[in-house]
């Protein structure tokens, strides 16, 4: 597993898989690590792709001193594809991962294409007091970490569930709690007109993110993005749906490559 030093000294760790002709990077959200893709990649035709998925810092294998802004987490990024000698990259960003990814490609002319999992918008997402409560404090703590799995997913298998749980509850309190209060806080909107690459957004059955929603708050934002809608999941359609999934982001890259 490769890993990096970042600008604050971070150790970031991310895997590669795969050979083929066209790079990914998948950019996981918070409460979970890079492992949160392995059902989505299990249905991808790797022949066809080079993957490079990251823990982000603070979650799996990366460790952290803190930095849990989004313009970090975006250079963080932005790193890894200058260790890798990228020259160009589609990012697929699930959740805040979405946020990230945003940020990456209004700011990386490398990025040629995105996929964007029931994103984050750039502006934030304030929650409601009581939510933002369980939220915030849900730091290796699996009760409250299985009820907001169990607010957010529609399709979630147990196995699938308690691995998600056991994920979560190795990230160290200040990354949930950091990377919350920047998810939450968003503050980038403006500089989504630099994005440049084609977009598409993935909406569920989200009940935090409905496809309405991420329409006005993120589709029309970036120029020329489009919507596509897989009912039924809830908000993790990687790990709840990961075949349909991974069928909607192979036909975004074959229509990329031609």
């Amino acid at each position: 597993m490769p890993t990096l030093q970042s600008s604050d000294s971070s150790s970031i760790h991310y895997r590669i898989l795969g050979n083929g002709p066209r790079t990914a990077i998948l950019v996981h959200g918070w409460m979970v690590s890079g492992a949160v893709w392995e059902e989505f990649v299990s249905e991808l035709d790797l022949s066809k792709l080079r993957l490079v998925i990251p823990d982000q810092r603070g979650s799996g294998a990366s460790t952290a001193v803190g930095g849990y802004s989004l313009e970090q987490y975006a250079q963080d990024i932005r790193a890894i594809a200058d260790a890798e000698k990228l020259s160009r990259f589609t990012l697929i960003g699930h959740s805040m991962g979405g946020q990230i990814a945003q940020l990456v490609a209004a700011t990386d002319s490398r990025v040629e294409g995105m996929v964007l999992l029931n994103s984050v918008p750039a502006a934030g997402l304030p929650l409601p007091p009581d939510a933002a409560g369980l939220f915030r404090t849900s730091g290796q703590d699996r009760e409250k970490q299985k009820m907001i799995l169990g607010l957010a997913c529609k399709q979630l298998p147990e196995v699938s569930l308690q691995r998600l749980l056991d994920d979560a509850g190795k990230i160290p309190v200040a990354c949930i709690q950091g990377a919350y209060d920047s998810w939450t806080r968003g503050g980038f909107a403006e500089r989504l007109a630099q994005v440049a690459c084609p977009t598409l957004v993935v909406a569920t059955d989200d009940p935090f993110l409905p496809p309405a929603f991420l329409e006005q708050a993120v589709v029309s934002l970036i120029r020329g993005a489009r919507l596509t809608h897989l009912p039924g999941p809830g908000h993790y359609p990687q790990v709840e749906r990961p075949k349909d999934t991974a069928g909607i982001v192979q036909s975004f890259l074959a229509d990329l490559a031609a």
